[in-house]
């Protein structure tokens, strides 16, 4: 009997080192775990919300500012002028081969009816049209011939009366990154410009 209290003493000796000692192990193994989370969450915390500041608020217009040509412009004649023209095949060539006479006596093909396509340019600039509201609105699915397979842009044209002309608020999105500045000239050239002209 008693050499069994000695072994039961004995075990429960045993089982209580072992015990202190993977308790001990433990917090010198969890400790510094706990503490570097706790430095990185309080170290990093503040730089993350300014981050996010930031981020907040920075205005939406230098958001998109890169991927958006705005331009308005004035012309000497009636918005229906204006709209037919540039849905017409024959009179869109006219005024290209007027500005540029390089291009083909019919360098555009126009199908001006929503989900129609065109050609522009002799086939430069391809497209369909999205939306129409007669001598007010035309908005296109537009692309550069040569841009990636699937990539379409959005132009969209806004035309109302102003006195005896027209005034025209033009939007362009969805282009791929970095043709801002390249469209936006070509746009001015190519339309505004060459239109101006023709109308004269």
């Amino acid at each position: 009997m008693v050499n069994l209290l000695k072994i039961f003493d004995q075990s429960f000796l045993t089982k209580q080192i072992m015990n202190r000692k993977f308790i001990s192990i433990t917090r010198m193994i969890v400790q510094p775990i706990f503490c570097f989370i706790i430095s990185i969450f309080i170290f990093h915390s503040p730089l993350l919300s300014q981050e996010k500041s930031n981020t907040s608020n920075k205005p939406a217009s230098q958001e998109t500012s890169d991927i958006v040509i705005h331009q308005e412009i004035d012309f000497k004649v009636a918005p229906a002028v204006l709209y037919q023209t540039l849905l017409s095949s024959k009179k869109f060539s006219e005024c290209v081969k007027k500005s540029f006479p390089d291009f083909n006596e019919m360098s555009a093909k126009i199908d001006s009816t929503v989900g129609g396509v065109f050609s522009l340019f002799d086939g430069h600039i391809i497209g369909r049209t999205l939306e129409l509201v007669p001598n007010q609105r035309i908005v296109q699915a537009w692309r550069v011939v040569d841009w990636p397979d699937g990539v379409y842009s959005i132009a969209k044209f806004e035309i109302t009366s102003q006195g005896s002309g027209t005034h025209l608020i033009f939007d362009h999105t969805g282009f791929p990154k970095g043709l801002k500045e390249h469209l936006a000239i070509g746009w001015q050239q190519h339309y505004w410009d060459a239109l101006t002209t023709y109308f004269k």
